[in-house]
């Protein structure tokens, strides 16, 4: 639990501060391209540490009615519950990701993954997998690289993402990312992985 407060203190800072220098300051590219071919707008979504959610905020605009929004930072999730004060369409929760409840036909992934230390990578599919409903997707951007200073963000590589995700996961797409933001072209790799357990 302190580790835990530790943790939440950090990225409270962060935003105190406002330096999010991962902040695109709009929605990812690779994942509007996924959103915009995304059918069904009534599906489950989560969207865990989810930051200042260009992602959500888009989601919203095309009309997707059930967005649930998790993330650490007591004063982001404050900002986030103001801004999205009057609609009905999206759950804004503070808490744990490790501790979240609930069940979901679609999770987005948007530099969450790379801002845990890698010692919970074992952890994070094994939620992902709970959260899931059957036949469920995690779908979005992993880094495809390693970082010269100890993160975060954490890299890793394909090879690592295979067969992390290997148990408990049926792989739709790993690809480099062809539409990433200049800074990181090349650097990306959009997935989608299907529950299959």
């Amino acid at each position: 639990m302190a580790e835990n407060n530790l943790l939440q203190k950090f990225w409270d800072d962060l935003y105190l501060a406002n330096e999010t220098g991962w902040d695109l300051g709009t929605v990812s590219p690779p994942l509007k391209t996924y959103i915009d071919q995304l059918k069904d707008k009534n599906i489950r979504i989560l969207i865990p540490g989810c930051g200042n959610t260009y992602e959500a905020e888009y989601l919203l605009q095309q009309g997707f009615t059930d967005i649930t929004l998790i993330d650490i930072a007591p004063t982001l999730v404050s900002r986030l519950k103001e801004k999205f004060k009057n609609n009905q369409n999206i759950n804004i929760v503070l808490g744990d990701f490790f501790e979240h409840k609930g069940e979901y036909d679609l999770i987005l992934e948007q530099t969450f993954f790379c801002a845990l230390n890698p010692v919970l990578r074992n952890s994070y599919r094994d939620k992902m997998l709970e959260l899931l409903a059957p036949g469920g997707k995690l779908a979005g951007v992993l880094f495809s690289r390693y970082f010269d200073k100890d993160g975060p963000p954490y890299g890793g590589s394909r090879a690592e993402y295979e067969k992390l995700f290997r148990e408990g996961f049926e792989f739709k797409i790993l690809a480099v990312c062809y539409n990433s933001v200049a800074p990181r072209q090349g650097n990306e790799l959009f997935f989608i992985l299907k529950k299959v357990l």
